[in-house]
């Protein structure tokens, strides 16, 4: 399917660049590591105008790129590896509500403005902030009503996933049908779906609820690995060329992440081997999660020991999302949260 071509190793490392110098259902169990990888507080975000940091790019220099979410305009913060604002890119496009973001390989960034807590918008959009200051917006539209999603995939062919954000763990995946157009809208159709269960990981503001809301996700830069994360988990997945929605029909490893009051934004590192988590509120920690091994490709055959197709043997099939004694508190805190957002932010401009 031809679409804006928006993966490989380059996109990180030419979008910071560019913005910088300003210019299938799972039904398998989820694995877990028997030792959680020690993270490390890479630096600290502390810029007054980033406080909802939602979406998060790591370039190959370690330098970054960030947003926030919802809000009245497009800003693309350039951090240093120190987590120092060198610069905002301000594009003239009244957004609704971004939420992720990635590079495509001639720097081109690309922001999900897909955020929607009422379930109300016709369309979503993807936001295009080229190189040379043009921007574009490719409108798109789900198959069966309004759908809150929060995380974009971007396989290595350049095809752009949706992941929805849903109350009880049971996430869609969409991908566009054609080739986006600009200023127009083309539709999506359901390719995947991931099921999350309940973790007992601590972290974020809706209580056990935040353990199955998926709020961000990534594709390492060499196309071997993509991530999904939750407010309080990451779950990575080996990946074989493009084909995400295969890979999410697999097995993924689960790590817990730290503690944190809304953990929205991943990445991978520039090599790989870690990922790179980050959340709303000030300071707000840059993180790095060390994965136990380079992940192996989907089918891949003769892995060595200790790669992420090897980890996966053990699994844990966690405890139920809807389990009845559940359902009642998982709602109350979502419909507290949302209220909150609403209120917080007001009526957000449409874009």
């Amino acid at each position: 399917m031809a679409v804006p071509h928006v993966g490989g190793r380059a996109r990180a490392a030419a979008g910071v660049a560019a913005l910088a110098g300003l210019s299938l259902p799972l039904t398998a169990p989820v694995a877990a590591a028997e030792e959680p990888p020690a993270a490390t507080v890479q630096c600290e975000i502390t810029d007054p105008t980033l406080t909802e940091l939602s979406g998060l790019v790591v370039g190959a220099d370690g330098s970054m790129l960030a947003i926030n979410d919802g809000g009245d305009e497009v800003a693309v913060y350039a951090l240093d590896p120190a987590c120092q604002t060198t610069n905002v890119h301000r594009a003239a496009v009244d957004p609704y509500d971004p939420e992720d973001l990635a590079v495509g390989p001639d720097g081109t960034v690309w922001l999900a403005d897909t955020g929607d807590n009422n379930a109300i918008r016709e369309t979503v959009a993807l936001i295009a902030l080229r190189p040379d200051g043009s921007t574009g917006v490719y409108r798109l539209a789900y198959p069966d009503g309004p759908r809150d999603a929060e995380a974009l995939l971007l396989a290595p062919d350049g095809t752009p996933y949706v992941v929805t954000k849903e109350v009880f763990g049971a996430s869609d995946v969409y991908r566009p049908v054609a080739a986006l157009e600009e200023n127009g809208t083309v539709g999506l159709v359901e390719v995947a779906s991931v099921e999350l269960t309940l973790t007992g990981t601590p972290g974020g503001p809706v209580g056990r609820a935040g353990q199955l809301l998926v709020t961000g996700g990534a594709v390492a830069a060499d196309g071997h690995a993509l991530a999904l994360r939750t407010y309080t988990d990451a779950y990575v997945w080996p990946l074989a060329g493009s084909d995400v929605a295969a890979a999410l029909a697999g097995t993924p490893l689960r790590i817990a992440l730290p503690e944190s009051p809304q953990g929205e934004a991943v990445s991978f590192s520039a090599d790989g081997s870690a990922l790179v988590v980050a959340s709303e509120g000030l300071p707000s920690a840059v993180t790095v999660v060390p994965l136990p091994a380079a992940p192996a490709p989907a089918g891949a055959t003769g892995a060595p020991d200790g790669s992420l197709t090897d980890v996966l043997t053990d699994s844990d099939d966690g405890v139920s999302p809807v389990a009845a004694g559940l359902v009642a508190a998982i709602v109350a805190t979502v419909v507290v949260w949302i209220l909150g957002r609403i209120l917080r932010r007001g009526s957000p401009p449409r874009v």
